[in-house]
């Protein structure tokens, strides 16, 4: 693997170190002149970053925080008001200069020098265990007695940043349950950034210490919308633990954000304003909501979006986080935002996921795999031919719409699987891929032509914006 040089490591050096001042002044000055100090932090992180961002970005991002009437100035003001400054400097540090810029840099161009993807993120796993049992959780294939140990994991890091990797999300099970070792995790490795979804409920007081002291580590919580909604799949008392949660993070002015499952049964509650009117209250700052997936021997089909219920959410997010209107929350639909990052982001385009048993998967719905970080170092672990095949098949589909090769095409995963030989990692229950693709054969018939609309009225839109532009 190409070294870092002596050269790369001083400039690396020199321009987080100018990142750094920049963040701190803006940070020492925020009360003075809000506006004018984020004005002055987007254009130094112009001046470093250069064109990772198009001029257009930087423009916009200018024109929020020159409007002190705009709702992201809103957004701003309150993420400065109520979030410790320590954990905003961390995310813009680790987040957004090493993970997002020198981190990612560094992936595609070793990702072009080994002729695979390498991720500029890694989901990973460190227990299969939890303390709930949600009806429809793919997360229960594994069972619940897998563990990894804290020396794996440490290495699964050590290696990552070594590719450029300074982004990691803790999946499960319940990774709180593991909390120490997260925390631990977060001081070995000050210049990455960690999330964690999580359902809440091990959150006390005393961790939330631990989130200021390290700064690095950010909480996403699961919810299924309110109380009857929640508690229907995720059991009986969970949504008022997570009510507490929430005030404690809150209280102690802790950075955090919502993890939605939507589906057919909840999809309007939990884009609804008094939903988000609720969370917003709480303190949450983002949400990550993600299209149910039918995954599993047992997983039920019922769940399933209708075409009329899919472009629901895709138009409700975007009214969501719109310039204008919407709510004062940064919101992403992982499933309908695929036209924005050129498709399927799996198989190390952008992300993979690493299972409790240290198999290496292409995507945290994707249970398929030849490849464990205990035989082998991660960087082979990209090389495993899943991986190879999902590199070559991207995009799945023209229309991004249509990004995953699973919901949406799903003919692509079997031919993935059937010519790689990539075995099932479900320790439970080890499911067919014909088996897991007939359950979407119907959805990806039924919404293709759905899609195939919104996606000509989506370049329609662009192509006359570029026109007024002109």
């Amino acid at each position: 693997m190409e070294t870092m040089t002596t050269l790369d490591k001083a400039k690396h050096a020199a321009e987080r170190k100018a990142f750094d001042v920049a963040v701190t002044a803006a940070l020492k000055n925020i009360d003075k002149n809000r506006g004018e100090a984020m004005v002055k932090l987007v254009n130094l992180t112009q001046k470093i970053l250069k064109d990772t961002w198009p001029d257009k970005a930087y423009d916009a991002l200018r024109g929020v925080f020159e409007d002190p009437d705009s709702k992201w100035m809103e957004y701003t003001d309150s993420l400065f008001d109520t979030v410790d400054h320590k954990l905003i400097k961390s995310a813009a540090l680790n987040l957004g200069f090493e993970a997002g810029f020198s981190g990612y840099k560094r992936t595609k161009q070793l990702g072009d020098e080994f002729g695979c993807n390498i991720p500029w993120s890694v989901l990973l796993d460190p227990t299969s265990a939890c303390n709930l049992r949600c009806t429809g959780c793919w997360a229960a294939e594994y069972g619940h007695k897998m563990n990894m140990d804290l020396d794996t994991l440490d290495s699964i890091i050590t290696q990552g940043e070594d590719l450029g990797i300074h982004s990691y999300l803790y999946t499960g099970g319940e990774p709180m349950v593991r909390k120490n070792d997260l925390i631990t995790l977060c001081e070995k490795h000050p210049h990455s950034n960690f999330m964690c979804f999580t359902n809440g409920t091990l959150i006390d007081d005393a961790f939330c210490k631990d989130i200021l002291r390290v700064g690095n580590f950010f909480p996403n919580i699961s919810l299924e919308g309110f109380k009857e909604e929640n508690d229907s799949r995720r059991g009986e008392g969970d949504f008022d633990k997570v009510m507490q949660a929430m005030d404690l993070l809150k209280a102690n002015k802790c950075m955090f954000g919502l993890s939605i499952c939507y589906t057919s049964q909840n999809y309007k509650t939990v884009t609804s304003d008094e939903f988000l009117d609720m969370v917003i209250e709480k303190g949450v700052k983002y949400a990550w909501y993600f299209h149910y997936m039918p995954v599993g021997n047992d997983a039920s089909t019922d769940l399933l979006l209708t075409p009329d219920q899919r472009e629901y959410m895709y138009h409700r997010i975007r009214e969501i986080r719109g310039f204008k209107g919407g709510k004062p929350i940064f919101a992403l639909d992982f499933q309908n935002d695929g036209e924005f990052v050129g498709g399927c982001v799996a198989g190390g385009r952008e992300y993979c996921h690493i299972n409790p048993n240290g198999d290496v998967e292409p995507c945290v719905f994707i249970h398929y795999s030849s490849a464990n970080v205990k035989d082998m170092s991660l960087l082979d672990c990209f090389k495993q031919p899943i991986f190879l095949k999902y590199k070559e098949g991207q995009p799945f589909n023209d229309n991004h719409l249509r990004p995953c090769p699973m919901l949406e095409n799903p003919d692509a995963l079997r031919k993935i699987i059937a010519e790689t030989g990539a075995k099932s990692t479900d320790m439970q229950s080890p499911e067919d891929v014909d088996s897991l693709c007939s359950k979407c054969d119907p959805y990806a018939k039924e919404w293709a032509i759905r899609a195939a609309k919104l996606w000509d009225d989506s370049l329609k839109a662009k192509e006359a914006k570029k026109t007024q532009c002109h």
